[in-house]
């Protein structure tokens, strides 16, 4: 990686060193590796936000236990595109694996449960099952009441718990544990172009060429690259950046920080116990994202146990971020979006005040609710990544991520939040149909490709 200042023009520019720039780089190596392809990145490392292995959970999210994908249990249509979607990564990585491109340790097996208490989860839990199964990519999903069924998917959840509560789970042996950081530095490392690091962007203008100058600092020190196109994948700045470029797609759009802590226990005489990742039901009000889980998280070798998230709150947009970066957001276009956004969540306004007060023991009740033989010794708290939730010109927060691309093609980037890494590969595939579809006629059938193309 370098770090100097010099200008280059290049085929396309991708800024933000996450795994969605990685992933885009490395389908440009393989499609065109004529192209020269610039990753530009404002921390000293690439994925050191998002996708660093503990700033996120690790899950590969494939529609088996994220409950807050289906509020209601007789539609499976959002699990569903979701795991059609994480398959499609799959499939690409796999391929990637077999051709000796990729390190396949970035992957493990941790089957995937849910775990509810008292009737009325009980039952909706029941239906989602009943309505799932019904779906070939959830057939193999299992439903149980009996503690002893569920101690042998789950030992620690089980054990020392009040044999008088009401639990149901189900559980699904194809999920998985992904460390993103890992699979973001291999695919990076495919990218036939500069890996600039610690270079931070700050405006993105129009050259008389009919492409874009990407500028900003790199110490004291100014840089500046034209591009024929960018991709801007910087998480939380990725809506401040297409701001600044004046992109039309973004007029309306708003985004509100959401930070987020975890519980993480390392010692593998706990760890050897916990092979599955436990999700449950949100609290009220709760954004999406936290949805409580406990889970097996294995980075650089070694398994661990994460429990979360808690809610935090700042107004930096990324964990390097600055105080001053939701401000930066905000214009006179959105402002209507973000007031409407802010006074509609009374709910989750009065969760995160409830995270924030939380004592330590409140915090590790709720893991205990999971866990309750936990010990809080075992246990240390970790600061996770921050995350950027969209809000929409009506003022309606969105889930999941949402691709922007320019009316004239040479500019897009990604907002929004989970599951985005886990659908790297489809969100990619759908920016390069849009981007060069001439292109991607003779693309889609070339061996190193072909199996994604539908």
């Amino acid at each position: 990686m370098t770090t100097d200042t010099r200008t280059a023009p290049v085929d396309v520019a991708l800024i933000g060193g996450g795994i969605m720039s990685a992933t885009l780089g490395a389908m440009l190596a393989l499609l065109q590796p004529d192209w020269r392809v610039t990753i530009v990145e404002r921390a000293d490392d690439i994925a050191t936000e998002s996708s660093h292995p503990w700033n996120n959970a690790g899950t590969g999210h494939s529609g088996y236990c994220e409950l807050n994908y289906m509020p209601d249990p007789a539609n499976a249509g959002t699990p569903a595109a979701v795991a059609e979607q994480f398959a499609l990564s799959r499939r690409w990585w796999a391929h990637l694996v077999d051709s000796g491109l990729l390190d396949p340790g970035f992957v493990t097996t941790a089957p995937h449960m849910d775990v509810v208490f008292g009737d009325r989860d009980i039952a909706y839990l029941r239906r989602r099952f009943d309505t799932m199964r019904t779906v070939a990519a959830f057939a193999e999903m299992r439903y149980s009441q009996d503690p002893a069924v569920i101690a042998e998917w789950a030992p620690l959840v089980m054990a020392g718990r009040d044999p008088a509560q009401r639990v149901a789970a189900t559980w699904h042996p194809a999920g998985t544990d992904i460390d993103f950081g890992a699979l973001t530095r291999d695919l990076a490392r495919l990218i036939t172009g500069d890996t600039l690091v610690g270079h931070e962007v700050r405006t993105l203008t129009r050259t008389p060429a009919g492409g874009w100058r990407v500028a900003g600092r790199c110490g004291r020190q100014r840089f500046q690259l034209d591009a024929d196109r960018v991709f801007v994948g910087a998480g939380g700045h990725t809506l401040t950046l297409l701001q600044r470029a004046g992109l039309p797609e973004v007029h309306g759009y708003g985004v509100l920080p959401v930070g987020a802590a975890f519980l993480r226990c390392s010692d593998p005489e706990i760890t050897r116990h916990h092979a599955a990742k436990v999700y449950g039901q949100a609290p009220i009000g709760a954004p999406p994202m936290s949805v409580p889980h406990l889970d097996r998280r294995v980075v650089d070798g070694d398994a661990h146990l994460m429990f979360g998230p808690y809610g935090t709150f700042s107004t930096r947009l990324l964990t390097s971020g600055r105080f001053t970066d939701f401000f930066g957001t905000v214009r006179p276009h959105n402002m209507r979006a973000l007031i409407r956004a802010i006074t509609g969540s009374r709910d989750l306004i009065r969760y995160l005040i409830g995270q924030l007060l939380a004592s330590r023991r409140r915090r590790f009740a709720q893991l205990r609710r999971y866990y309750p033989d936990a010990d809080p010794r075992d246990w240390e708290w970790i600061t996770a990544g921050q995350r950027a939730q969209l809000v929409a010109p009506n003022g309606a927060l969105r889930t999941g991520t949402e691709l922007v691309v320019s009316a004239d093609g040479t500019i897009a980037g990604l907002l929004g939040a989970s599951p985005g890494a886990s659908t790297s590969v489809p969100i990619m595939i759908d920016l390069l149909r849009r981007w060069f579809p001439r292109q991607w006629e003779s693309w889609r059938h070339r061996a190193e490709f072909g199996l994604l193309a539908s």
